[in-house]
């Protein structure tokens, strides 16, 4: 199983899906099944029993996770692709914006 390239931290813009060309800042990333939790897409209801935490219970709206494939990493307001190089001897990621230099991310 590789890495994935999108990070906790990151901005991403969904690419495909309901929610196409909304931009959010990653929240979790779940390497296992390969998905991303971005802040203020994909926004599920979800119906809650009261309990000792929630005394009213009801209609709760939150986002769920969506697939990386559908999501693509913004470098200055621009989506880039992710790619790896070495800098040393360490390995860091690189955006590969069109028209441009790579640059590196972190």
């Amino acid at each position: 199983m590789s890495a994935l390239k999108i990070k906790k931290g990151d901005t991403v813009k969904v690419i495909a899906g309901k929610d196409v060309d909304k931009e959010g800042k990653v929240l979790a990333v779940n390497v296992k099944d390969n998905t991303v939790l971005v802040e203020g897409v994909n926004m599920v209801t979800k119906h809650t029993k009261p309990s000792a935490a929630n005394q009213q219970g009801g209609i709760v709206t939150k986002e769920a996770y969506i697939h990386a494939s559908n999501v693509m990493y913004l470098h200055n307001g621009k989506p880039a692709r992710i790619g790896f190089t070495t800098v040393g001897d360490k390995k860091v990621r690189t955006a590969k914006v069109k028209g441009a230099e790579r640059e590196v991310i972190d």
